[in-house]
């Protein structure tokens, strides 16, 4: 693991079921289309991107992940036909030039998302990389408001950690779920669907939540703080998390994400400008 990669995919999978079931959900938005060329953004060990690829048939599947070290074992593994990895970052597959023939019909993403900057200019240019009826689905955690971010926040602004961090602040670009309603369908989107879910999560006690935010928000601090400085703050997390936490075990933690999905039926960005007309669904 290089000094910049600081994901671990035994961490990250020490929570592996409950973090599956919104890949589960998000997937049973997408219309399956024959031959689709797919592109799982942010793929993590590349597991889902396996079965990305195999429920919809799809004729090629490229999951693309910033992290080596994540990727290492689904690259060493022999691959079904039409499915592929490659190390990149969201940010270099969004500002890529495609021909018509070269356009997914599917980017997909779970879980990822809410690593890169500013969605109001990033989901754009996703869905003008799409081919004609393309679709865009992802989901993003929403827990931005949580103690367990709201903490490290905190910690992360006094000293010794705000001096290390040199003025760096973990970005917060996940918007409400009805921006990303307004945002599809100024990109074009044929009745887009955007649902916020609340995934309840039994964990054996408060103290494994720090494991699970080590696994993915503090992945972020830890790229930032040299290593000894890293498990200080770790520690200093713990002391301050664990108090604002029942004490009850089971822990239950409940996990808010937003899911999102559209369908291209007009050309990206055609309804800028247009005035909004929200109407409201029952049921």
């Amino acid at each position: 693991m290089t000094a910049t990669d600081t994901w671990d995919p035994r961490q990250y999978d020490k929570f592996e079921r409950q973090r599956e079931q919104p890949f589960y959900d998000l997937l049973a938005l997408v219309e399956p289309v024959p031959g689709m060329c797919v592109v799982d953004l942010g793929c993590g060990t590349g597991k889902l991107t396996r079965v990305l690829h195999e429920r919809l048939n799809a004729r090629r599947t490229i999951g693309i992940d910033r992290s080596d070290s994540m990727l290492a074992a689904t690259r060493a593994a022999p691959l079904a036909g039409g499915l592929c990895f490659e190390v990149g970052t969201i940010e270099a597959f969004a500002a890529r030039r495609f021909d018509r023939h070269e356009r997914p019909e599917l980017i997909f993403s779970n879980a990822a998302l809410h690593w890169v900057e500013d969605h109001d200019a990033l989901v754009p240019r996703l869905a003008a990389i799409l081919a004609a009826d393309g679709q865009l689905a992802f989901q993003v955690p929403a827990q931005h408001d949580d103690p367990t971010h709201v903490t490290a926040v905190r910690l992360a602004d006094e000293e010794p950690y705000r001096g290390a961090l040199g003025g760096w602040r973990k970005p917060q670009p996940v918007l409400t779920p009805d921006a990303y309603a307004r945002l599809f369908y100024r990109c074009g989107f044929v009745d887009p669907i955007v649902r916020l879910i609340v995934y309840p999560h039994l964990l054996e006690s408060r103290d494994a939540v720090v494991d699970w935010v080590k696994g993915t928000l503090l992945t972020d601090y830890a790229r930032h703080l040299a290593p000894d400085l890293f498990e200080r703050f770790v520690a200093d997390y713990r002391a301050r998390l664990l108090p604002q936490l029942d004490a009850a075990q089971p822990f239950f933690f409940p996990f808010k994400r937003i899911l999102c999905w559209g369908r291209q039926g007009r050309k990206a960005g055609e309804a800028a400008g247009q005035e909004f007309k929200a109407e409201r669904h029952e049921g």
